[in-house]
């Protein structure tokens, strides 16, 4: 298995396209792409990829990317895209469709601050709008991760235990544009993992149907429900994935979330993406030093892993959420969540909401111990804080 040293982007490119052509016995595969920054250079890797049975369609919009992706997908084709930010708000009807017609579709995105004001560093709000639609999502911290996660994600979302799209995420610059080393497995290694893709509601031209039709009430009902279901099943699902893909490639594609130092942590942190890396160094100096603090990194967001948190955070009192994102007029949305899941089941932890990195500005081991001091002087919680904001800067 060859080792190189790559960027975020080129493990993700690579990914789609060797996951792609693993599907070249079957009905192949085809995607929608179009360019935005930070995500460009993964549809262009994917543009030179030698396919032996696959179609890449560059497009006008964001929007007919994902019209494109759906189109294949319908056809039994297995279908990808990437995107990011703005792009990803441009596709959001599409994107809708996607997963409410239950299509695997994969796609990889680059999370960029929403504009305006136009910026095109690191933040989540813009995959984290999507957090109501029927997709997948996982956030990612290495371009290793990247890799394993998007190789994962079609056996996942292809199962037919679950048949849903599914969203891989990583943070622009830090991951998108940094070069690792990274195990790029070869062709054969990837088809051994990826089965072809079966789609039971594939359209057929010898059975000609309608798609989209107008439902009456008590149908959607029913569909909302299976979505639902499926949703449910993900978790075992998702374990089967991770544990084919360890015999497979004889590596942790990493677990829905991974807590480090938790099992008697009266202080824990929760962190997603590159944040967790720099909290997981924080977490081991000051252990060394005594302290009872974990920190627990969140990677699969959708379904959201509630009983697994709160198995983790079984010792914890203090839990202190490291958001890279607003959700406007109320916080943090990972603080929303993990508030929610422990109403009524630990009503005496306090849950207080730092909203740190917003718009692509530094986490420091720095900021991350005062985020600690306060967590540890607080006798409860309180509104969501701003982290790293320099107020000697005049604000225009």
């Amino acid at each position: 298995m060859p080792t190189e040293l790559v960027t975020g982007n080129h493990a993700a490119g690579y990914a789609l396209s060797v996951s792609a052509e693993a599907n070249r016995k079957a009905r192949g595969a085809a995607c929608g792409i179009y360019p935005i920054t930070p995500q460009t250079e993964i549809v262009e890797f994917v543009a030179k990829f030698p396919f032996t049975k696959s179609r890449v369609v560059p497009v006008e919009s964001e929007h007919s990317a994902m019209g494109v992706s759906i189109g294949a997908s319908l056809a039994g084709a297995r279908s990808f895209t990437a995107s990011s930010s703005n792009g990803l708000a441009y596709m959001v009807e599409n994107i809708m469709v996607a997963g409410f017609y239950r299509l695997p579709i994969v796609m990889v995105a680059v999370n960029r601050t929403l504009g305006p004001p136009w910026n095109i560093w690191v933040d989540q709000g813009d995959t984290l709008m999507l957090r109501d639609f029927p997709w997948l999502q996982f956030y990612c911290e290495t371009n290793q991760e990247v890799l394993d996660t998007t190789l994962l994600a079609f056996r996942l979302a292809e199962d037919h235990r679950v048949l849903l799209p599914t969203l891989v995420a990583m943070d622009a610059f830090i991951v998108s544009h940094t070069q690792s080393e990274t195990n790029l497995p070869e062709q054969p290694l990837v088809d051994s993992y990826l089965p072809s893709l079966d789609l039971p509601h594939r359209m057929r031209h010898e059975h000609p149907t309608t798609m989209g039709g107008l439902t009456w009430p008590h149908e959607t009902v029913s569909h909302r429900v299976e979505i639902d279901e499926a949703m449910r099943r993900v978790p075992a699902v998702f374990e089967d994935c991770r544990e084919a893909f360890r015999r497979n490639f004889g590596r942790d594609p990493g677990a829905a979330i991974q807590a480090f130092e938790t099992d008697d942590a009266d202080t824990i942190l929760v962190a997603t993406g590159t944040i967790a890396t720099t909290a997981r160094e924080v977490v081991r100096r000051r252990r060394a030093e005594g302290e009872k603090i974990g920190l627990l990194k969140i990677k699969m967001f959708r379904p959201f892993p509630e009983s697994s948190i709160l198995d983790a955070c079984r010792s914890a009192v203090r839990i202190g959420v490291l958001d890279r994102n607003y959700a406007a007029g109320m916080g943090g949305v990972f603080w929303q969540d993990l508030r929610a899941a422990f109403q009524g089941k630990r009503d005496d932890l306090m849950i207080q909401d730092y909203l740190t990195g917003i718009g692509g500005g530094d986490v420091t081991p720095t900021m991350i111990d005062d985020v600690l001091a306060d967590l540890g002087q607080r006798s409860r919680a309180e509104a969501p804080l701003w982290m790293g904001i320099d107020t000697r800067e005049e604000v225009h």
